[in-house]
């Protein structure tokens, strides 16, 4: 099987695994992050197959929608990918992505290191900031019953991994405990620039919901 034929296969493999998933984590998240790694791609020298199939199943069973089981979507991709006759090394590969990618507090140490883990990675994060993360932040807080905002809840930072999974907070807590930390994250000159404006307009968000949650606007 050709590369184009088997992401095109990947591709309908992750839109029906996907479908009806939570509007943060659905088939549209994973073609952000595919565009994104392409983008990144286009300016980093690396295995190009290995990022299309990293960032098309790097959510393809996420833990927090699976009791915080983290071994389900490293199997899933592993079994599709067998299924088509992919190469071993392109597999574990690709699992090892999906291993190390997550941001899980900020405290995790990463088992593993490669060009392609940094493109997806970086394609990964880039979509949980901006304006696509404000959106994300939000909906997720909702499907989890958060508060929007409580002044009298401080953001924790440095979280362990376990404390990260338990966290309940109101959602504008999140960009202090994730969102904003993740600029100076970047492992690459490309996610590194597309970062910095997607950071600035955190920045320009938070100070107009301040105003308005204070009343001054």
């Amino acid at each position: 099987m050709s590369d184009s034929a088997l992401i095109i296969k990947t591709i309908a493999f992750v839109k029906e695994k996907l479908n009806n998933a939570e509007g943060g984590h659905d088939w549209f998240h994973i073609e952000r992050v595919y565009k994104n790694a392409l983008l990144i791609a286009k300016e980093t020298e690396c295995d190009l197959t290995i990022v299309e199939l990293g960032a098309l199943l790097h959510d393809i069973a996420d833990s927090k929608f699976h009791n915080g089981d983290e071994t389900i979507g490293p199997k899933t991709a592993r079994a599709f990918l067998e299924a088509e006759n992919v190469s071993e090394d392109i597999i574990v590969h690709v699992v090892k992505i999906i291993e190390n990618i997550s941001y899980k507090g900020g405290n995790f140490e990463k088992k593993f290191s490669s060009v392609e883990l940094d493109v997806v990675q970086d394609a990964d994060r880039l979509d949980a900031i901006g304006a696509i993360g404000v959106a994300r932040a939000f909906n997720y807080g909702g499907f989890k019953n958060r508060a929007l905002y409580n002044p009298e809840i401080a953001p924790v930072t440095n979280m362990t991994k376990e404390e990260y999974k338990k966290n309940n907070a109101p959602t504008i807590n999140h960009f202090y405990e994730k969102l904003l930390l993740l600029k100076d994250k970047m492992n690459t000159a490309k996610g590194k620039e597309i970062a910095a404006e997607r950071h600035r307009f955190m920045e320009t968000f938070l100070a107009q919901f301040y105003a308005e949650w204070e009343g001054v606007k």
